[in-house]
């Protein structure tokens, strides 16, 4: 017999998400009398073409839209696919995030060029980019007939284009890369450590206590759970201003500070903390 069962599972009223193996992404679809909301789109165009029978068989209506959290390919090289199988749509995502997936996509092709063993090689480089098409600058209100979703850009962290999505009639927050379950959050070359804790604030201050949070990837949290995330964060821009100011060399930073994380997932962080620091914050280096 057919599988007839949909991954999506209704969090909140009208609020589904489906968790992937692949990478633990989340996709999640917002529902309204107009039809469904997507918020990211899987990582490949085969992965979305799972995704895309996943939404049939749910059923709850027709999809209407799209959003990227973010610029890197994991949220958005499923976007060709959904646009081929449910027609033209609007695709939301912040300005930033618009202007630099091109490049973002460019370095993951590159990527995947070389890594001839790699298992998902082919579908990626299979995958044809759609860029988004409704870009905002610091906030947007969607409308999807009988209910408003709201998207924000709160700052810089996870990258520069990071958004969230706010569902306030639902108590729904969904926070793109931002909040990681599945690991810690991924610190990259792109990312903002000493922005990312105060960027956390301001999305905290949109939860109410009992706030249902979607990460980009694992396991659906709550408010509590982001709030000792920011804890983290918080503690690693911290020691990256105590260690430069008391003239510790960003050579020797990691093998110094005490981290919340593993050190070798802070490589990242603390060469670009050293980086982002005023100079009035760095002490030159101990002799």
């Amino acid at each position: 017999m057919p599988d007839t069962s949909s991954r999506f599972t209704e969090v909140a009223p009208r609020v589904w998400v489906a968790h992937y193996d692949w990478m633990h992404v989340n996709i999640t679809l917002v529902g309204g009398s107009d039809g469904l909301l997507m918020v990211d789109t899987h990582g490949s165009a085969e992965a979305a073409r799972v995704v895309a029978d996943d939404v049939r068989r749910l059923g709850a209506g027709p999809l209407t839209g799209l959003v990227n959290t973010h610029e890197h390919w994991d949220h958005h090289f499923g976007n060709a696919t959904m646009v081929e199988q449910f027609g033209e749509m609007p695709i939301h995502a912040t300005e930033w995030a618009r202007d630099h997936i091109e490049a973002s996509a460019g370095r993951t092709f590159e990527h995947y060029e070389q890594a001839t063993d790699h298992p998902r090689r082919e579908e990626i480089l299979a995958t044809t980019l759609h860029l988004p098409t409704h870009p905002f600058s610091s906030a947007v209100q969607l409308d999807l007939g009988d209910r408003a979703v709201e998207l924000i850009h709160p700052g810089r962290g996870h990258t520069s284009g990071d958004l969230v999505v706010r569902i306030p009639d639902a108590d729904v927050l969904l926070g793109g890369d931002l909040v990681e379950e599945s690991d810690p959050p991924f610190i990259g070359d792109d990312s903002w450590p000493l922005e990312w804790p105060t960027t956390l604030d301001l999305v905290i201050s949109l939860m109410t206590d009992a706030t249902v949070v979607v990460p980009g990837h694992g396991q659906v949290v709550d408010k509590d759970f982001v709030q000792a995330q920011r804890v983290e964060l918080g503690v690693i821009a911290e020691t990256i201003r105590d260690l430069a100011s008391r003239g510790v060399p960003q050579s020797q930073a990691l093998a110094e500070g005490e981290w919340p994380w593993d050190r070798a997932l802070l490589e990242s962080a603390v060469r670009l903390g050293y980086e982002h620091l005023p100079r009035s914050q760095k002490r030159l280096p101990l002799i």
